[in-house]
């Protein structure tokens, strides 16, 4: 028995770590917003920072886009397993033969406007310069204004407050939550009626949503279930702790070599989580309404954006 005991205890000896204690599997998932790294991703970064992600037993990396790569061109070529779209970019994806499956979707209302640099509606101003982000996130405006006749000519620019600032442009495209505080904290008063809200004029479609390829989606739809249940007790904690949210993003901030202030990300995440409640409940309810997509449908069809209408079915799990 005790020679028995000996050669056991041996062979134990001999096993790598690992094989004598298997510790549980844990799933990786590249993760990139669309943008840089501000208070509009917070809920991410709480997940990571207080353990929601590894909690649900996935390991998560949020990798921003860069000058070389945005967001979409890493998704695309598969170098993030999720990204954030917005509801009518993913229309145009999907309708063009990029099938998703929205796993997470935290918009519930528009915050895109336009802002006159030259004190008039915007929207009035017939073969207007207007400055648009080099990455996209345009194709909501863009058909409106084909719609509207307008004509304008898009100037694509990393930074469009400071076309703005420069007198470059006669408008821009702003994020009520983003451009459109950087262009006021940069000394300009901006009166109403030179800013034109998509969301007041009959275009409330929702924005951010949580996106992976459906074939990835298929293959991997217990580590979407975690990554998205995680993500949403982030947002929530967020919601709750307004302050504690704040010093995490301003850690992401520095991280990644941001230039904003904490002020600027406070306004940001109030924004942002403001436009997360459900025009008609005042929840949070983190789902893509059908009477939104049919409306985004209908828009992109008339601005020639898209050839067909993309269903429900399509875009959720």
């Amino acid at each position: 028995m005790k020679r028995f005991t000996l050669i056991l205890l041996a062979a134990l000896v001999a096993l790598p770590l690992g094989a004598q204690k298997k510790k549980p599997k844990q799933d990786m998932i590249v993760f990139t917003p669309q943008w840089t790294a501000q208070a509009q991703f917070a809920g991410y970064y709480v997940a990571q920072e207080l353990g929601f992600y590894e909690a649900e037993g996935i390991k998560v990396s949020i990798t921003h886009p860069n000058v070389t790569q945005n967001a979409e061109s890493r998704f695309r070529s598969n170098l993030s397993q999720a990204t954030t779209l917005q509801l009518a970019q993913a229309v145009e994806f999907s309708a063009n033969g990029i099938p998703l499956v929205n796993i997470l979707q935290t918009s519930m209302n528009n915050g895109m406007v336009v802002i006159s640099r030259r004190g008039k509606d915007p929207m009035k101003q017939q073969n207007a310069k207007v400055g648009i982000w080099a990455g996209g996130f345009t194709q909501l405006l863009e058909s409106v204004a084909v719609q509207a006749n307008l004509n304008f000519d898009w100037i694509r620019a990393a930074n469009m407050v400071n076309l703005y600032i420069a007198g470059a442009v006669d408008a821009i495209a702003a994020m009520s939550y983003n451009e459109f505080f950087q262009v006021r904290q940069a000394g300009f008063n901006i009166p109403e009626n030179c800013v034109y809200r998509l969301s007041e004029h009959g275009y409330n479609i929702q924005e951010d949503g949580v996106y992976m390829s459906r074939a990835y989606y298929e293959k991997h739809k217990e580590q979407a279930e975690k990554f998205a249940r995680a993500s949403r007790r982030g947002w929530d904690y967020a919601a709750a702790h307004p302050e504690e949210t704040l010093d995490i993003v301003m850690r992401y901030v520095e991280r990644n070599h941001i230039a904003t202030n904490r002020i600027l990300q406070h306004l940001m995440l109030e924004e942002i989580l403001a436009l997360q409640l459900d025009p008609d409940s005042h929840e949070r309810e983190y789902r893509i309404r059908e009477d939104m997509l049919q409306l985004a449908n209908e828009v992109m069809l008339k601005g020639g954006l898209i050839q067909r209408p993309v269903t429900m079915e399509e875009l959720c799990q």
